[in-house]
């Protein structure tokens, strides 16, 4: 396994060179698949009822439609949304609503420049879904109709997400690898982040309660500890461990890597997880082995794996296996980044966009205050907020049995490309 470069001291210097592939548009575009989540009626920007055709935008005369905004309203509330006041349900509309403009935008650039993917990848796409899921073709169906969604509208979403995808590796091909010198300047600029402190590599697999991609299959507490009981069982029979993480982890950027998180010097360690754990870890666990009970972590659960160790601080050169790759990667990613953005910012120019819903904000200012209290349950929403204090009450007394103080780092999306 390739040795991992511990960037320090000047964390922060290096990190703005760090490139998420996953774009703002692709993050809208995300949202938009997450749509799969929830479906319901709502009201617009100015608490009014909001009619199934009405019109929020328009980019070169192609509409976006309020129902597609109350659709990502719904699945990036998790059910919160009722608890909205007026002027913080107009607040997120627009957002939404922003998000959803610069992915039309994005998407008719695709057009434009031929990376709408085939009938064929959709369809491939849609099937890795449904597999994902980990529900029966009967439960999928189900599940559609009950969000009132469509085969057709989904593959529409998964069309859009994959053609903005070729799209962005298509604008962002075009950067050459940086030359020696310039990698050697950012080296010598940076030499106190390039110390290779005393800590661990970690691999982990992720069971988040909360569904925030499509990837992720456990809803509430009691899913989530469910599943990480069967993953664990899987490692303990024998699986390998990447291959369980690409299948089953609900973080996408560490699934894709087969796990691979981070490297945590042993104070982070500390900070992160506790003066107990740190101390398993460093002092007591083999490389390779896997920590034999579910950690919880910032709401998510983690079973976590030691890759790699670093007994004692070392200082680092070019010549340190991995070190002149990694800073090639920062660079370019760095100017894909850069570029993707000045992109973005041109074609979002070029694009006529009638923003009808940001217009009734202003024609109706006064109306968007005051508190609105939150509907009576339906008792469908009855049971699942029964279901949900189950989970928690479950939680509290498997969790805290982990050896862990897990308050103070960043999650694994979060960190999974530092």
């Amino acid at each position: 396994m390739k040795d991992i470069v511990n960037f320090q001291g000047a964390k922060a210097k290096v990190q703005q060179y760090r490139f998420k592939m996953t774009t703002i548009v692709l993050t809208a575009v995300a949202a938009m698949i997450a749509l799969t989540a929830a479906c319901g009626s709502s009201t617009n920007g100015v608490d009014t009822p909001i009619g199934s055709g009405e019109t929020a935008a328009t980019v070169n005369g192609t509409a976006i439609k309020m129902e597609d905004v109350e659709r990502v309203i719904k699945a990036q509330g998790q059910g919160q949304e009722a608890r909205l006041s007026p002027l913080e349900l107009a607040q997120a509309r627009l957002q939404v609503l922003d998000n959803l403009i610069q992915q039309e935008v994005m998407y008719q650039k695709a057009q434009q420049e031929n990376t709408v993917p085939t009938d064929e990848e959709v369809t491939a796409e849609l099937n890795r879904r449904k597999t994902g899921s980990g529900m029966s073709q009967e439960e999928f169906e189900k599940r559609m109709k009950e969000i009132g969604e469509t085969e057709a509208t989904l593959r529409e979403s998964i069309k859009k997400e994959l053609a903005i995808r070729k799209l962005n590796e298509k604008i962002t091909g075009r950067i050459e690898p940086p030359k020696d010198n310039e990698i050697q300047a950012f080296f010598e600029g940076n030499k106190e982040s390039f110390k290779a402190k005393r800590g661990a590599q970690l691999g982990v697999i992720v069971i988040d309660p909360q569904k925030v991609s499509e990837n992720d299959t456990t809803t509430n507490e009691i899913e989530a500890q469910q599943k990480a009981k069967e993953v664990g069982q899987q490692l303990l029979q024998g699986a390998d461990f990447a291959t369980v993480a690409r299948e089953k982890s609900e973080d996408p950027q560490t699934a894709l890597r087969g796990g691979d998180w981070r490297y945590f010097t042993e104070e982070e360690l500390r900070q992160a997880f506790g003066a107990g754990l740190t101390d398993y870890i460093m002092n007591k666990m083999q490389v390779g082995q896997i920590i034999p009970q579910a950690i919880p972590f910032e709401g998510r659960i983690l079973i976590i794996k030691l890759q790699r160790k670093q007994e004692r601080d070392e200082d680092q050169t070019l010549e340190t296996p991995g070190v002149r790759q990694q800073i090639a990667d920062l660079l370019v990613n760095a100017r894909k980044q850069l570029l993707s953005q000045a992109y973005m910012a041109l074609a979002m120019d070029e694009a006529k966009i009638d923003n009808f819903l940001a217009k009734k904000v202003i024609e109706n200012p006064n109306n968007l205050s005051g508190a609105r209290p939150a509907p009576s349950e339906t008792p469908a929403e009855a049971n699942t907020n029964a279901n949900a204090n189950a989970a928690n009450t479950n939680a509290n007394g498997n969790v805290n049995a982990a050896p862990t103080n897990a308050n103070s780092a960043n999650k694994p999306a979060a960190n999974a490309n530092r």
